[in-house]
């Protein structure tokens, strides 16, 4: 997701000023792409940019590249934070943030890695108002749908319904494909009768994907 919102952003005729991955091959890789420098240490991250964009997996990986150096010299500077992680590690980056003198907004994703890369992510964001603002522009170069919704922790809560729902449905069309397979209806057409605008169901060997985009 980061890597494919970082060559949205280039492509916007931003500048991308640094990149950083556990997977150091990757940012290395990804850094000659976009003309940027790979780095090693989060500190060099945050003194390179003054926007700083992260997309880690989970709270825990949150709370490190917050512990571990990000927000030195952070002060003025703004933090956009797009993984799912809990409405409560948003609210205290916040505050950590705030703390050096920067920035924070929470800008939850419900969108798929095409997506990213092709700039129509639905974003739901948390944060003080004028944050948000601030963000505003960025944000709008990769996304198709941008809200507001309120206070850090907001958004997060509102990505963790919207993740119910998903799985809810998911589990429903788990349900008919069974009865549908029974009366000699194969996955493809039923998925199209759920998922109208869907142009193809790609396989990956006989079977297949496990998740389809609507």
């Amino acid at each position: 997701m980061g890597a494919n919102m970082a060559r949205r952003l280039k492509e916007q005729n931003y500048e991308i000023a640094a990149v950083y991955d556990v997977n150091a091959p990757a940012a290395k890789a990804l850094a000659k792409e976009l003309g940027a420098k790979a780095c090693t240490d989060l500190k060099r991250v945050t003194k390179l940019a003054d926007v700083i964009i992260t997309v880690v997996t989970d709270d825990a990986a949150m709370t490190a590249i917050y512990d571990g150096g990000l927000l030195e010299r952070a002060k003025g500077k703004l933090f956009i934070n797009c993984a799912t992680v809990s409405p409560e590690t948003h609210v205290a980056v916040e505050a950590l943030a705030e703390k050096a003198g920067a920035s924070s907004l929470e800008a939850c994703m419900a969108s798929s890695i095409t997506q990213a890369r092709e700039g129509t992510l639905y974003l739901m964001c948390g944060g003080k108002p004028e944050v948000f603002e601030r963000a505003k522009p960025i944000l709008e170069k990769f996304s198709a749908s941008l809200r507001y919704i309120g206070a850090a922790g907001t958004a997060a809560q509102v990505k963790a319904l919207v993740n119910m729902v998903m799985n809810i449905n998911t589990a429903g069309l788990a349900e008919g494909v069974g009865p549908g397979r029974g009366a000699g209806f194969g996955f493809d057409d039923f998925a199209r009768g759920v998922f109208p605008d869907r142009r193809e169901f790609p396989r990956v060997g006989n079977r297949w994907r496990g998740h389809a985009e609507a």
